[in-house]
């Protein structure tokens, strides 16, 4: 059985990344626990930044299929946003490397690190965008600016789902749904 390489150290450089974030990842650490030269490492990628980037974006692409499959179109706008949000987020809680990459953004403020995530947050909010603007050509909400309203959902549940928690016990998933529902479908207007 012939081995992948490049799997092999996608795998390494996921796991260091995963461990000590990108700012403390090495090639020379990569290549340890991928168990290649340098060299073997260098035939794939040119530098860190580009093999950090194929890991992240494959991370986005997984993560915006978990979101596609949480969406269905027998289910109204609202269920399908709550149910492709959650998946994204929990996919993001779920992977080691996702919440050391939020952790290293917050604590070191790594420019590649920050730009990555600024690019996952724009993937997140071009989703629900898309969602948005569907929903308004159907006629299940107000027209509205589709840009803004992705901005307020997506900050909403990051609000609910992780900053809480930092003060608070999580809420469960069904918490969560109802306060969306309530905040962003009826307001607090009686």
């Amino acid at each position: 059985m012939a081995i992948d390489r490049k799997a092999e150290i996608i795998k390494a450089a996921t796991e260091s990344f995963s461990l000590y974030g990108y700012k403390n990842t090495t090639i020379d650490q990569v290549a340890r626990l991928a168990n290649v030269g340098k060299g073997t490492i260098y035939t794939f990628f040119k530098n860190k930044e580009e093999l950090f980037n194929e890991i992240v974006f494959t991370l986005f692409d997984d993560m915006q299929k978990t979101a596609n499959e949480a969406t269905r179109k027998d289910r109204p706008f609202r269920e399908n946003v709550h149910h492709a949000l959650f998946n994204m987020l929990e996919y993001r809680r779920e992977h080691q490397l996702m919440i050391k990459l939020f952790q290293e953004k917050r604590d070191l403020g790594t420019p590649a690190v920050q730009t990555i995530i600024e690019k996952f947050e724009q993937s997140i909010l071009s989703f629900i965008e898309q969602k948005v603007n569907l929903a308004i050509e159907r006629g299940e909400i107000r027209d509205c600016d589709s840009r803004i309203t992705a901005f307020i959902i997506l900050k909403l549940y990051i609000a609910l789902i992780f900053d809480w928690e930092n003060y608070h016990d999580p809420l469960t998933k069904e918490d969560i749904a109802n306060l969306f529902e309530f905040y962003l479908f009826h307001g607090l207007s009686r």
